[in-house]
């Protein structure tokens, strides 16, 4: 049986990953692989990953504070405080920062297992250090992102 997870405002794993970060909140470990939950930053004008799907992952975002961009099959659509959105497994998408200030949003996937992507992004930015395109694509290629 997993074990409870109670986590106060600010607390789970923090991981930095350049000017933005996240912090964990549910990983596969404790929800038995089912689901993983973060707490994301993202710095003002951060351009997004590029264009990906994933084969079995169910990717949800809950923007808390700001507005955050998506660029999906049907276009670009703004997302501010308050917007929930669910890309299935399979479609096209990303998202972007390209306001002066900060995003925060819940990052939701299932089943579990994104926390190893994000575990080995933060690693990869680790000491300041900028990854390069490919080393990035790497990463994303081992956690069912698939760059198109």
């Amino acid at each position: 049986m997993a074990p409870v997870v109670f986590l106060g405002p600010g607390e789970g794993e923090h991981l930095p990953v350049g000017g933005s970060s996240a912090v964990m909140k549910a990983t596969g470990e404790a929800t038995a692989g089912t689901l993983f939950v973060s707490e994301s930053t993202i710095e003002p004008g951060f351009p997004g990953p590029p264009p990906h799907v994933h084969r079995t992952l169910h990717d949800m975002f809950y923007v808390l504070e700001g507005t955050l961009t998506f660029h999906l099959a049907d276009g670009t659509r703004e997302a501010p405080a308050g917007t929930f959105v669910c890309v299935p497994p399979g479609t096209v998408h990303t998202f972007s920062n390209p306001s002066a200030g900060p995003v925060r949003f819940l990052n939701l996937n299932t089943p579990a297992g994104f926390e190893e992507y994000m575990r080995d992004l933060s690693a990869a930015f680790s000491g300041g250090r900028t990854p390069t395109a490919e080393e990035i694509g790497a990463i994303a290629s081992r956690h069912d992102v698939q760059v198109v």
